[in-house]
């Protein structure tokens, strides 16, 4: 009885060195959707503002898609495969209960017997993979993290559901953490709301469904105190942040908490990801593909601080405060 148990010198803070992100070639309008469904352009993009969303090929998977924002981040952080001893990816649809998918992804990377696994927060994923991430660096258990969102939600869409099949698209967004030394990645503030399980979910036939007035007015109105929080916890001043990713679930819903924010201090000229416009609801992917598409665009620059927040089934939700790459 007189062992002692040791634990790992702890780390300072980690960063975000590198992101990536990948989106199908296939683009689908609301006009394709209206020949084969009882919709019109308006109808949508007044309901949930998408002009148009990515399909995945019939090859396509959530780890080969993974693999190609993967690769990109690790070339965008400038880190190669053996450098890399962690790999998570958050994702609710994944191609196989086993094996996972981080292991997939790593084989195809070349990432040799990294320490891998799988997070299912559904749209929040991302942010609970960041912070998992973060977690493992400052323990002294990783020094460099992969994180991968990733979904092909079209294997899981009714598609003559219109209200589903209208809003979700494909893809997968990456980042690669590592160790810093100072934080660059705030504590995470994350939750769920146990009264509202099955708010969203699938059917026995395995078609996602989801209560869309339900969410709505869950996220419009819980959403934005979560994001408050994770500043908080950051000790960053609202009016510090210069950058918001909330997750790409309805423009109405990001606009509601944009304004939220504004409200509690957020600077009105805050850059907002309106990325669901072009893109649709990606997910646990649509943080990641959203955030990387505006540092193309040169709407987020390295340095900004950014204010992350995703939500969904569960009903789960997570943000953090982080620098961007």
């Amino acid at each position: 009885m007189t062992a002692v148990i040791h634990t790992l010198p702890a780390v300072p803070g980690s960063r975000i060195a590198g992101m990536g992100h990948y989106r199908p070639e296939r683009v689908v309008t609301n006009d394709d959707l209206a020949k084969t469904m009882d919709t019109n352009d308006e109808w949508i993009r007044t309901r949930v503002g998408i002009a148009e969303r990515r399909f995945a090929a019939a090859d396509e998977t959530v780890a080969s898609m993974g693999a190609l924002a993967g690769g990109k981040a690790l070339a965008d952080a400038g880190i190669t495969p053996d450098q890399v001893d962690t790999v998570i990816t958050a994702t609710c649809t994944a191609d196989f209960q086993i094996p996972h998918t981080s292991t997939t992804i790593a084989a195809t990377l070349g990432i040799h017997a990294p320490g891998s696994f799988d997070v299912n927060a559904a749209c929040a994923g991302f942010c609970y993979a960041l912070a998992a991430a973060d977690q493992a660096i400052r323990t002294g258990n990783s020094r460099t993290v992969l994180v991968v969102g990733s979904e092909k939600l079209t294997r899981w869409i009714n598609p003559t559901d219109r209200g589903n099949a209208i809003i979700f698209g494909d893809g997968a967004g990456a980042a690669v953490v590592t160790a810093a030394d100072r934080p660059e990645i705030g504590p995470v503030a994350w939750g769920s709301d146990e009264t509202q399980t099955r708010a969203i979910g699938t059917t026995d036939a395995g078609w996602i469904y989801q209560e869309g007035q339900a969410v709505f007015r869950w996220a419009t109105s819980a959403i934005a105190p979560v994001a408050i929080r994770a500043a908080a916890a950051a000790g960053v001043d609202l009016a510090d942040i210069d950058v918001i990713a909330t997750h790409q679930a309805n423009l109405r819903i990001i606009e509601a908490i944009a304004r939220k924010l504004i409200s509690a201090g957020v600077r009105p000229d805050v850059r907002l990801s309106r990325d669901i416009v072009t893109t649709g609801n990606t997910s646990s992917a649509s943080i990641p593909i959203g955030l990387d598409r505006m540092r193309e665009a040169g709407e987020a620059r390295s340095g900004d601080l950014v204010l992350a927040v995703g939500f969904g089934a569960g009903l789960t939700f997570a943000g953090q405060v982080f620098r961007c790459p």
